[in-house]
């Protein structure tokens, strides 16, 4: 007999009262959101400790990144999917074993059908790079890096498939706690392999790329632990007999994450050429680009946290087909993010003497240049978080319903015809220089905010029918 039905069948239930969800939702997405917080810390922590190696190092660091988070992008789709196909499989049925099993062990196998396409890719970092007028020492020290850092590239998706599978039914504080232990061993890593302490040799920026993809494979390791003895994540057995393929569910998370992947490369893609575009005005500029874009970043882990917390709880009134309980979540979560990045852009918009100097020494005369770009920056940037996090939940909410066509399409708009041209003329052809392109980058992320949250209205509150009573928007 199947797994699914070796109990009865039982729909997700949902507070019917605006603070009850409130409730709900915080408990889910407010360790989420942390535990993304300080995922994200990882590097925060680097470009921290990279920048006191100088501001070639730094500007590195930013397009080795660049080259990561380009293949991270690429593998985003099969790890997003889970969350979906997940909440609303435990939203039909409480019950549900197999079909939960079978989403994360297929998300796994698509993850090890790309890396070794990823680990080929990052031989090609330096010429490429050079072929599109980077600094070469910039090039050599970012593609040594990006190489190091690949290693853990696998890993860091496949932590991200079962942190979305735990999230599904509520196992949110353990992994927070994981994923607080692995970056603090990430921490003292950088310390010794960075800087050559306790006898280690002197690696920089290689050494930073090891210490983030040991980090990585810690990570996974107690992760896997974790699922296997945890009391409501063990009766899903998720790696029994991970060998068999389901190629009915590969189907599916291809068919969800493929649009997912590309929106989030017309997104992530348009920040990575940003950092092309300012490296061809000065390694100054990328350099601030990175302070900049890093502390914008990490803002914007905790209302990506909680979109996914808004995401999961969708999912499951979908799988449900309660429609209240639906509106009452998309609310609620849409409210919350968009305040709480409302707050913490005010204290990067006055705060760039405290901003530069976790990123640089202010007082040497060599990053004086730098430090004056982050203060110019820094305002703009404030302005660009909050349509940053207001389109994100939008994307997050739409991605519970498992809406992910018209996204793609509306991003793809808004960040290649309205934002890149904008960030193009106004960083290379007008005297905004650097500056412009923060402009542009806010534009783009208006009118992805204006679409997607269009699309979710017309879905929830006009044409219901779509979604609740049909599980293929």
């Amino acid at each position: 007999m199947s797994e699914t039905y070796l109990k009865p069948a039982r729909k997700a239930q949902f507070p019917s009262t605006w603070g009850g969800e409130l409730k709900a939702f915080l408990a889910l997405g407010f360790p989420i959101g942390l535990g993304q917080l300080i995922s994200f810390v990882v590097y925060t922590i680097d470009a921290a400790m990279i920048g006191r190696l100088g501001e070639t190092q730094l500007a590195a660091s930013s397009l080795g990144l660049v080259i990561f988070f380009l293949l991270w992008m690429l593998g985003s789709g099969a790890v997003f999917a889970v969350t979906p196909l997940v909440s609303q499989a435990l939203g039909r049925n409480q019950n549900e074993r197999r079909d939960v099993r079978m989403t994360v062990r297929m998300s796994f196998w698509l993850i090890a059908f790309m890396t070794p396409f990823a680990l080929i890719f990052g031989l090609f970092v330096e010429p490429m790079a050079l072929a599109l007028g980077q600094d070469p020492v910039v090039s050599q020290l970012g593609a040594q890096y990006t190489l190091t850092l690949i290693f853990g590239w696998p890993f860091a998706l496949m932590i991200f498939a079962l942190r979305n599978f735990l999230s599904a039914f509520g196992r949110v504080w353990m992994p927070m706690v994981l994923i607080s232990l692995t970056t603090l061993f990430n921490v003292a890593l950088n310390w010794i392999l960075i800087y050559g302490n306790l006898g280690f040799p002197r690696l920089e920026l290689v050494g930073a790329g090891i210490a983030s993809s040991l980090s990585y494979v810690l990570s996974f390791t107690l992760f896997a632990i974790y699922v296997t003895r945890d009391s409501k994540a063990a009766p899903f057995r998720v790696f029994r007999r991970l060998w068999r393929p389901d190629w009915s569910r590969m189907r599916d998370l291809i068919t969800l994450g493929f649009p997912i992947t590309v929106m989030t490369l017309f997104e992530g893609m348009l920040f990575n050429v940003a950092v092309l575009i300012v490296g061809a005005i000065s390694v100054s500029a990328q350099a601030a680009y990175q302070v900049g874009l890093n502390v914008a970043s990490l803002s914007f882990m905790v209302p990506f946290g909680l979109a996914m917390a808004g995401s999961v709880r969708v999912g499951l009134a979908v799988g449900a087909q309660n429609l209240p309980a639906l509106k009452r979540s998309a609310i609620v979560t849409f409210v919350t993010c968009v305040g709480i990045v409302a707050i913490l852009a005010l204290g990067v918009a006055f705060g760039a003497s405290v901003i530069s100097r976790v990123y640089l020494d202010v007082n040497a005369p060599e990053n004086a240049a730098v430090v004056g770009l982050i203060a110019g920056f820094l305002p703009i940037v404030a302005g660009f978080m909050v349509y940053d996090a207001a389109q994100v939940v939008a994307n997050q909410l739409l991605r519970g319903l498992k809406d992910v066509n018209w996204p793609m399409i509306f991003t793809g708009f808004s960040y290649w015809v309205i934002g890149f041209p904008i960030c193009y003329w106004l960083g290379l052809h007008t005297a905004y220089g650097a500056n412009g392109v923060w402009y542009g980058l806010s534009i783009g992320l208006f009118f992805a905010f204006v679409l997607l949250c269009g699309r979710f209205i017309y879905l929830v509150w006009m044409r219901p029918e779509r979604i609740i009573f049909s599980q293929n928007v």
